[in-house]
């Protein structure tokens, strides 16, 4: 059976910077094609917006330069959502002059662009960069959104991100998922002694900068839902403990000493409580912390390997990964452990489930053969589709749009590696994530505030 996503506009746009303000009128209907994108997630037909987005107008050359660039970061953002095609800038007939300019609506519907986004960039006397923005809507010839920004020049991939996700946003009815930022382990060495370090980036494999110094083994970095602090699992003096790593700061505190932990654990929807797996002999159960009081409850009482706990958004509910049935299969039940029940029915072997921030969909990685899948199946474990397969594909991710995800494939061989790759829903828009060594345990940060 089809399933068909209709994303429908809003007029709400969101304003994430301090220093955004809004001046220009944002709402108004949209019409015509660009009314609702359709993504058919079965088969993965989808008719993309075709938008044109001239270089940024700039008040001296040095600004020209930089509107280019910040032109740059949203076109590569929109391209790779795969819901947007450029069209041919070498098609344009007019030459945007201004952005109080109105655009001549005929010449752009002659080139078949649905859309128009133009920007400008200049400075306040203060030295600081102004950059605005005006997106139109070509078919029903009205303005739809503009916005400006006040920022330091350094900070202009992330402006182009911005105005990324309020095009995004306005055109699809979606949040945007671009100003966000990556958190995984930067893998460097040869194989068989790899040296692992938490390492953080934007999105879009940029703005790279290492967390930990990889004198001590870290693994599986998970951040919080409610500000820019992550958990990881890490052997730091020979003993494996969680840490908590303000990334803004760079001060961590030690969450717990838990000996017997394989996965570093996964935070609630109010950041308040963490769920985690303890081993105890041959086998391991799911146990949940309060933060505040630092007290645990058991949620699972088997002699099988019970590991992998994700939370619902609403967090009611947790999704895990068990043994107890023979193989791994995905099972779920509520927050305090009671109505256990196996949600996964499919062949092969099941593992690292994420619960969507839509609450919709749960990703997994499959087992099957030789192969690793990553997939996706609704919450009560009908609907499973495939998305990607490879030689070794884990550690699904989700944007916080519940719209794409981030995994790690495995390369074989004996200079082979990890590297990260993202994947769309359709399923037919996986794209390379670059990073300037091997990595992998990817991990997806809210939007950024």
């Amino acid at each position: 059976m089809r399933t068909t996503l209709k994303m429908k506009t809003t007029s709400t746009l969101r304003m994430i910077l301090c220093a955004l303000v809004l001046v220009f009128g944002v709402a108004c209907p949209m019409r015509g094609a660009m009314a609702v994108v359709e993504i058919d997630i079965t088969k993965g037909n989808l008719k993309p917006i075709p938008i044109a987005i001239p270089t940024f107008i700039g008040s001296s050359l040095n600004d020209q330069k930089l509107g280019g660039d910040i032109a740059g970061v949203v076109i590569s953002d929109l391209q790779r959502s795969g819901l947007f095609k450029l069209v041919d800038p070498a098609a344009y007939i007019e030459r945007i002059g201004g952005l109080g300019q109105t655009p001549r609506f005929g010449d752009w519907r002659t080139i078949n662009a649905e859309a128009l986004l133009v920007g400008q960039i200049s400075r306040e006397p203060s030295g600081r960069l102004r950059a605005e923005f005006r997106l139109w809507d070509i078919l029903a010839g009205k303005q739809l959104a503009g916005q400006q920004f006040f920022t330091n020049s350094s900070n202009w991939r992330r402006v182009g991100h911005l105005i990324a996700d309020a095009v995004y946003e306005r055109l699809t009815g979606e949040k945007g998922y671009f100003d966000t930022r990556i958190v995984y382990v930067d893998e460097t060495g040869p194989k068989n002694a790899r040296v692992k370090r938490l390492a953080i980036m934007d999105q879009d494999g940029h703005n790279l900068r290492m967390l930990t110094n990889g004198r001590a083994l870290v693994l599986t970095p998970r951040f919080s839902p409610t500000n820019q602090e992550i958990t990881y699992l890490s052997y730091e003096g020979g003993k494996p403990r969680v840490y908590l790593l303000n990334i803004e700061t760079g001060q961590k505190e030690i969450v717990g000493d838990f000996p017997n932990m394989s996965f570093a654990p996964r935070f609630s929807p109010d950041g308040q409580r963490i769920v985690m797996s303890l081993q105890e002999g041959g086998n391991s159960n799911i146990y949940m912390m309060d933060l505040r009081t630092r007290r645990t409850a058991r949620l699972t009482n088997t002699p099988a390997i019970d590991t992998a706990p994700s939370f619902s958004p609403d967090g009611r509910r947790i999704v895990f990964e068990s043994d107890r049935t023979g193989n791994q299969q995905l099972f779920a039940m509520n927050a305090d452990g009671s109505g256990q029940n196996r949600i996964s029915s499919g062949e092969g072997r099941y593992s690292t489930p994420v619960w969507s921030p839509r609450g919709d969909l749960i990703a997994f990685t499959k087992k099957r053969g030789s192969q690793f899948l990553i997939g996706v199946m609704r919450p009560d474990g009908t609907g499973e589709r495939i998305l990607t397969e490879g030689f070794h594909n884990e550690g699904p991710t989700w944007s916080p749009n519940g719209r794409v995800l981030m995994f790690f494939r495995e390369s074989p061989g004996a200079t082979g590696g990890a590297r990260l790759y993202t994947i769309d829903l359709t399923g037919y828009n996986e794209r390379s994530v670059a990073t300037p060594s091997f990595g992998s345990d990817p991990a997806w940060s809210p939007l950024i505030n």
